[in-house]
């Protein structure tokens, strides 16, 4: 299985619309993704770091399964564009992205 982690880390301008996410990109990411052979979405909403009363370094991480690296390319190809544009609708903040295979 290959994973796409998006993670969007926590800034001081703390804009992250975590309601917006959930409730319109990851049915977007769903919807465009899923005739690529997406298997699933998780979303990790950050609620603390490791130390006791600490704010989590991540407001959120997200990660998209597929079966294959070829579906997983085919479909960013296709359909990256499109839910990289829809980034401004939730934050202001430029997330960090990696493909790995999960064992």
């Amino acid at each position: 299985m290959f994973k796409i982690t998006v993670i969007y880390p926590r800034t001081a301008e703390d804009d992250f619309n975590i309601g917006y996410y959930i409730d319109s990109h990851t049915p977007m990411i769903k919807e465009l993704l899923g005739p690529y052979g997406l298997v699933k979405v998780d979303v990790e909403v950050g609620i603390a770091g490791a130390a006791p009363g600490s704010e989590p370094p991540y407001e959120l991480i997200c990660g998209i399964y597929f079966n294959d690296l070829v579906s997983l390319q085919t479909g960013m190809d296709a359909q990256g564009p499109t839910l990289i544009a829809d980034v401004p609708n939730f934050t202001s903040v430029i997330p960090t992205m990696q493909i790995s295979r999960v064992e």
